[in-house]
């Protein structure tokens, strides 16, 4: 027997039972419905999930600081400390994927610009870069470079202006623009206060290089000038040269080629003595409950498709008892156990993949609807916290409907493995007599 005669004879004998097969195949296509809509709907939440995180920042950027051990609670101090210093910087930057490693340090007093009237300002930053693009931002005006006697600002740095002294009638706050700031020369006015309590100002004379695109993370209200620079400014508040080899970085940011290898990195610095933490390790943890939650909905339609093999197994053992004889009648006249078995196990597993055909399309019609519905309702919710609307409710990547026909038609196959192989067994003679 061919294939093409073996496949036409079991679509005749699929057809002869038109309603039999269809409400078999109707398990099927509900068992194979729920997993590909749970399973969408996971793969739609871990999605969005991911989407929502991805603003927390630079997922490609480490921070690292220095691990201070246990503390004494006679002193208030760290029994043990292992600093960042210069080598520090070496050696990390000899991990595999790292592409920068850049010291910063920030201003350990008060410290705002000033332009015209205006006061503000932000979070003061000493930077060991000469451009902000080895950390990932770019300038939405201006330039990213950084020299001596410049300073570039975040995006959220230029809400903060005010008028300490207005004039009757005049607003006291005032949002300046980047074009109100980029290019132009600004004081650096650092605070500190003395002994007695008096207050200690020293002014400088700096240049707005650029202003920062937002980036939803600390550079938004940071104001970075050279790492050389902040050095002169606390050495300045604290009365003494800033000693790196003694007390060594604050923070080193570490940015890696590849995000995937972000956590790897992350670890090798942990495992160095030294403490690091990157937002990717987070979201890796998210995306890892999300997995688990696709598994667990997976499981809930896969009981489902039990079901359906069940009933596969009982139809089919219904067909052989009912096709008794015309088994041994194929028998007869030349039909070997292999080609009885093959017969059978195609209906069976030809019920499972029109079963799972059936509930793919229907699995991903649900899901589309789910979509409209579910979408329009997170965006009436999003109006009234403010928060981004989410992109996606419920996704089917394109591995999930091959796989849910594969597995059906699979199901369908080993369910009707039993009974085929009672049909493929029985006597000729036996089969003949049978009433």
């Amino acid at each position: 027997m061919s294939f093409f005669d073996l496949f036409t004879l079991i679509l005749e004998n699929l057809a002869r039972r038109k309603g039999r097969v269809l409400l078999t195949a109707v398990g099927v296509i509900i068992g194979t419905a729920a997993v590909v809509l749970l399973i969408s709907l996971g793969v739609g939440l871990q999605q969005n999930a991911a989407s929502q995180l991805g603003g927390i920042g630079d997922l490609t950027k480490i921070q690292v600081w220095p691990n201070y051990g246990e503390w004494d609670p006679v002193t208030g101090q760290p029994t043990s400390q292992t600093i960042l210093s210069d080598q520090t910087v070496v050696d990390i930057a000899a991990l595999e994927g790292v592409t920068a490693v850049i010291p910063q340090d920030y201003f350990q007093g008060w410290g705002f610009l000033t332009v015209g009237q205006m006061e503000g300002g932000g979070q003061l930053l000493g930077i060991g870069t000469d451009d902000l693009s080895n950390l990932g931002l770019t300038a939405q005006a201006g330039s990213t470079a950084l020299a001596r006697g410049t300073v570039i600002i975040g995006s959220a740095v230029p809400m903060n202006f005010y008028n300490p002294r207005p004039r009757p009638g005049q607003a006291v706050t005032e949002q300046l623009t980047p074009a109100d700031l980029v290019d132009k020369q600004v004081t650096l006015t650092l605070v500190k206060w003395s002994s007695d309590g008096s207050e200690v100002r020293k002014t400088y004379r700096l240049h707005i290089a650029g202003v920062l695109t937002e980036a939803r993370d600390e550079p938004d209200w940071s104001m970075y000038v050279s790492l050389a620079e902040m050095n002169g400014y606390n050495a300045w508040l604290l009365g003494q040269p800033v000693d790196r080899k003694k007390n060594g970085y604050p923070n080193l940011v570490v940015r890696v080629a590849d995000l995937n290898r972000v956590v790897d990195v992350a670890e090798q610095i942990t495992e160095m003595g030294y403490q690091a933490y990157t937002p990717q390790s987070f979201i890796q943890g998210i995306s890892g409950f999300y997995t688990i939650l696709q598994i667990i909905f997976g499981g809930v339609g896969a009981i489902a498709l039990l079901v359906a093999a069940i009933g596969i197994a009982n139809t089919m053992a219904m067909a052989i008892l009912e096709r008794t004889r015309e088994i041994g009648l194929m028998k007869a006249v030349g039909a070997t156990n292999r080609h009885v078995l093959s017969v059978f196990l195609g209906e069976s597993a030809g019920i499972g993949f029109l079963g799972g055909l059936g509930g793919v399309l229907l699995g991903w019609g649900l899901g589309q609807v789910a979509n409209v519905f579910v979408l329009a309702y997170l965006a009436g919710q999003s109006v009234q916290t403010g928060a981004p609307p989410p992109s996606v409710a419920v996704s089917t990547p394109l591995w999930l409907p091959i796989f849910a026909l594969v597995f059906a038609t699979l199901m369908g196959l080993l369910s009707g493995l039993y009974p085929a192989l009672g049909a493929a067994t029985l006597s000729p003679i036996t089969a003949l007599k049978y009433e």
